[in-house]
């Protein structure tokens, strides 16, 4: 039987603080990726319910483009990096110089769907990599896919193991500033939901000694 764990203030502290460690290293390297200057925080780890996870999302009729992938190692889980069909858009023009590409577009081009993977994997791979430094873990991140379509039905399926044990999500809110050739600042939100297997809980919490 799995031990239940209950999440605190002081553990969505401590996630914070390595989310901003993570941030800081994916904005180095979107920065060189970009060749523009990139800042990224994290202002909020928070623990939602499934309903809430779907509304922080923008319902589960929204339509969002998600990078998903699997946590291998000493801990085992999902991890879902969601942004608006519109910043998605945005960051896969500005990496293949090409002003119209939409990801909604059947025939959009599979070297821009890979720069969004590559995104996905910046950002999931600077998160996991700070929460590794930080615990000890070996923690693998698999390759990322992505998927342009509603809400509930990207997640359904990673709900379907972690429902068994929990109605709750770890969610790490991450805002990205990007400043333009111009000077001027483009602000995009995103969300991490962190989903961890439930014994992966407490293998984390004691590694990092929050217990």
């Amino acid at each position: 039987m799995t031990e239940k764990f209950e999440i605190n203030e002081l553990h969505l502290d401590v996630l914070k603080e390595i989310g901003n460690i993570g941030a800081a290293h994916a904005a180095t390297s979107l920065s060189q990726l970009l060749n523009r200057k990139v800042d990224m925080y994290v202002p909020n780890v928070k623990l939602v319910t499934f309903d809430e996870m779907f509304d922080l999302a923008g319902g589960p009729e929204e339509q969002v483009a998600s990078i998903f992938l699997r946590i291998q190692g000493d801990i085992t889980g999902s991890m879902f990096f969601m942004l608006s069909i519109e910043s998605a858009n945005h960051f896969i023009r500005l990496l293949i110089g090409d002003e119209s590409f939409d990801l909604q577009n059947e025939a959009n081009s599979e070297f821009g769907i890979s720069s969004m993977q590559e995104l996905g994997n910046i950002l999931s791979g600077s998160y996991l990599a700070a929460l590794s430094d930080f615990t000890g873990l070996n923690i693998q991140p698999t390759v990322p896919s992505l998927s342009v379509d509603m809400v509930g039905a990207i997640v359904s399926f990673g709900l379907i193991e972690i429902s068994q044990y929990s109605d709750e999500v770890i969610v790490v809110d991450t805002e990205i500033k990007e400043e333009g050739v111009d000077g001027d600042q483009k602000h995009i939100n995103g969300n991490f939901f962190l989903l961890p297997d439930p014994p992966s809980y407490l293998t984390i919490f004691k590694s990092l000694g929050v217990m």
